[in-house]
C-alpha cells in the first residue's frame, strides 16, 4: 500500500509506492481522465513491486475531477443503458473542460516537473525517472519529456501528442502503445513517426490489432485486454530496465 504526499507549492498531491528493497529507479505514473483512481494506483503499486519509487501525482484533483467524480461518470459511460450513457456525456465535458485549458497545461507541466525534482537525487534514484501514462496521462507522458531533460524512458499508452510540446526538446527514449481501433489517436501515429524522427527522437510507436482505447485498464470490461495489456506491461518492464539500469 503506497502513501498521499504532498507538494503543496504546487497544489499538488499524489500516491507514493515504495519498493520493500532499495530502489533501483523512479517512475512518474500519470492518470487517465477520470482521476486519480484506483486502477492508477494500482499499478504504481505493480511498478514499485519492480523495485522503483512509484508516484502517481493527482493532476485532474487540481480543478475538481477527483476520483469519486471520476468514477461516478466512468461508471454511466460504462452503463448497459443508454439514458445513463447519454446523461453521462455533459457531466463529462463539464468535469474534463478545465483539464483541457492551456492555463491546466501552464500549471501541470511545471506540477510535474517538481515531481520530478522531488525523486531525482533520492538514494537509490540517482538521477534514474521515467514516466509511464494513460489516456490524458499518456498526452501528459509526451509533455514531461519534452519539458525535463533529467527523464530517462517515457511510455505513453494511447495519449495524443501535445500541441504545444516540442518534439525536438526531447532527450530519451519513448515507447507509445495504441490500439488499432482508437482511430481518433491512433490515426495519427504514421504522421506522429515522422515528426518524431526528423526531431532525432527515440521512438517506437507500438500498435495492436483488434483493440482500442484503454486496453490496459482491467476496471473496464468493455475495453479491458488481458493479452494485450500483459504483452504491453512486459515491454515497458523490459524498457524500463534498459533505460533506467540498475
Amino acid at each position: 500500500m503506497g502513501t498521499k504526499i504532498d507538494l503543496p507549492e504546487h497544489d499538488l498531491t499524489a500516491y507514493r509506492a515504495d519498493p520493500t528493497g532499495a530502489p533501483r529507479g523512479a517512475v512518474v505514473v500519470i492518470q487517465e481522465i477520470w482521476g486519480l483512481a484506483d486502477h492508477i494506483k494500482d499499478v504504481a503499486d505493480r511498478v514499485a513491486a519492480q523495485g522503483y519509487v512509484a508516484v502517481a501525482p493527482d493532476l485532474l484533483g487540481h480543478v475538481g475531477l477527483t476520483p469519486e467524480v471520476g468514477a461516478r461518470i466512468f461508471e454511466l459511460m460504462s452503463s448497459a443503458s443508454e439514458e445513463d450513457r447519454l446523461a453521462a456525456q455533459p457531466q463529462m465535458r463539464a468535469a474534463t473542460t478545465p483539464a483541457r485549458q492551456p492555463e491546466f497545461a501552464a500549471w501541470a507541466v511545471p506540477a510535474l516537473r517538481a515531481v520530478v525534482d522531488s525523486l531525482v537525487a533520492e538514494p537509490g534514484v540517482d538521477g534514474r525517472v521515467g514516466v509511464i501514462g494513460f489516456c490524458f496521462g499518456g498526452t501528459y507522458a509526451f509533455a514531461l519529456a519534452a519539458a525535463d531533460p533529467r527523464l530517462r524512458a517515457a511510455v505513453p499508452f494511447y495519449g495524443s501528442f501535445p500541441e504545444s510540446a516540442d518534439p525536438a526538446t526531447i532527450g530519451c527514449p519513448v515507447l507509445a502503445f495504441y490500439g488499432e481501433d482508437d482511430h481518433g489517436i491512433t490515426d495519427g501515429v504514421p504522421e506522429l513517426e515522422s515528426r518524431l524522427e526528423q526531431a532525432g527522437v527515440d521512438f517506437t510507436a507500438r500498435v495492436y490489432h483488434g483493440v482500442g482505447h484503454a486496453f490496459f485498464n482491467d476496471t473496464s470490461p468493455s475495453k479491458y485486454h488481458a493479452e494485450v495489456a500483459a504483452d504491453a506491461w512486459e515491454r515497458t518492464l523490459a524498457f524500463l530496465d534498459e533505460h533506467l539500469p540498475s
